[in-house]
């Protein structure tokens, strides 16, 4: 039986040194690339995340201000009236999966607290681009909810879009205290309707949408395909989406805003997705568009 269980062990550490020196391969082949990249392009920019990468270990965000954020420093708690968990953000508490553990949530929330860092390529809001006072607000692939709950004051309605059943339960007892204003919607959305998912021209056809998020994982172009309505009919409209899951994604998603005259801004910096297994040269990501109308 002893044997047995070391070599359990043993598998299992061969496989995380295994995933540790494919990781390290990857970043100097994407270290290399950009070097002989700045041969013949050379930027500021990307001299700096050759810096970062040489200098540092692997990061989707190869910038020096992930470095201000420690998981050890998020504090967790328990709810003792329902035992789930939660963080404090702007002292309103952020809820978790049930089977998450602290050390889950402490990791996940920091991953959170980077990527809308005011220097992060995945920042939604950026200067005079917010939610503003009224604002109805879409937040598709709510997710934790983050995002709805940084502006939950100022926005009159907020649609919480999110597929995973596991969120639901978390995102009900973070909005709690603005259920009248909060619906949440356990529901893919993309180009068609049936039982799984809703497209947006049909769900929110009576509304006026202000602000508008979506990180969907890849599908942004079908989602914008299935609220060509909204794009073209709507006006005073923030669209915030992010470009980042596939190769192409900044160049279709800012060509389809554009044919529909919104002015777009990418963010600043560039992200290194390394969850894409198909991730090739130029290896660098941007990361959302800000687009106005």
């Amino acid at each position: 039986m002893k044997s047995f269980f070391k070599r359990i062990i043993f598998h299992i550490i061969g496989a995380k040194i295994w995933k540790c020196r494919i990781r390290k391969y990857k970043k100097w082949k994407i270290i290399n690339y950009l070097k002989k990249d700045l041969k013949t392009n050379q930027t500021v920019e990307k001299t700096e995340i050759v810096d970062f990468l040489t200098h540092n270990p692997f990061s989707v965000f190869p910038y020096n201000f992930i470095k201000k954020y420690n998981r050890k420093d998020i504090i967790v708690y328990t709810d003792n009236d329902c035992g789930m968990k939660y963080v404090l953000q702007d002292n309103k508490r952020l809820y978790f999966k049930n089977n998450w553990r602290n050390k889950k949530i402490q990791k996940y929330y920091n991953s959170l607290l980077i990527e809308q860092d005011i220097d992060s390529p995945h920042r939604y809001e950026y200067s005079d681009f917010r939610v503003q006072k009224g604002d109805i607000v879409v937040d598709v692939g709510a997710a934790e909810g983050n995002f709805a709950l940084s502006i939950i004051e100022e926005a009159e309605r907020v649609y919480l879009f999110e597929v995973d059943e596991k969120w639901i339960d978390a995102l009900k007892m973070t909005f709690a205290p603005w259920k009248e204003k909060v619906i949440i919607v356990n529901k893919y959305v993309s180009d068609t309707n049936d039982n799984n998912c809703v497209r947006l021209d049909d769900f929110l056809k009576e509304e006026q949408i202000h602000f508008l998020k979506i990180d969907v994982e890849g599908a942004e172009l079908q989602l914008l395909t299935g609220a060509e309505v909204i794009l073209s009919t709507q006006k005073s409209i923030k669209i915030a989406v992010c470009t980042y899951h596939k190769q192409n994604d900044a160049k279709d998603l800012n060509q389809m805003l554009m044919n529909y005259d919104f002015h777009t801004e990418f963010s600043k910096g560039y992200m290194i997705f390394l969850h894409d297994k198909a991730l090739a040269p130029s290896y660098l990501r941007k990361g959302l568009i800000r687009a106005t109308k």
